[in-house]
């Protein structure tokens, strides 16, 4: 008989889906990660922070949205990296 597990792993195959790595992270690339995202959370707080203190107008609308997405972006390919080495 075969676990939920093992039947996720087949459905996953059957659609294609690259079957996730066996490697578990150590403890301190989980710490950096942590890390990263705590900066990430952080920059983000002061971005919305300081957006909501400001009169609402497109232009400021836009960068905004625009600094969000370039720390969300940065984190991501911190986080990228970070499991990349681990590997």
């Amino acid at each position: 008989m075969k676990s939920a597990y093992e039947r996720a792993l087949e459905r996953m195959q059957e659609q294609g889906i690259e079957k996730p790595s066996e490697t578990a992270l150590s403890p301190e690339v989980k710490a950096q990660m942590a890390e990263v995202r705590n900066r990430a959370e952080a920059r983000l707080a002061e971005l919305e922070i300081l957006h909501k203190s400001q009169a609402a107008n497109p232009e400021d609308e836009e960068n905004y949205r625009r600094e969000r997405e370039l720390v969300e972006s940065r984190r991501d390919r911190e986080l990228e990296r970070l499991r990349n080495q681990a590997s």
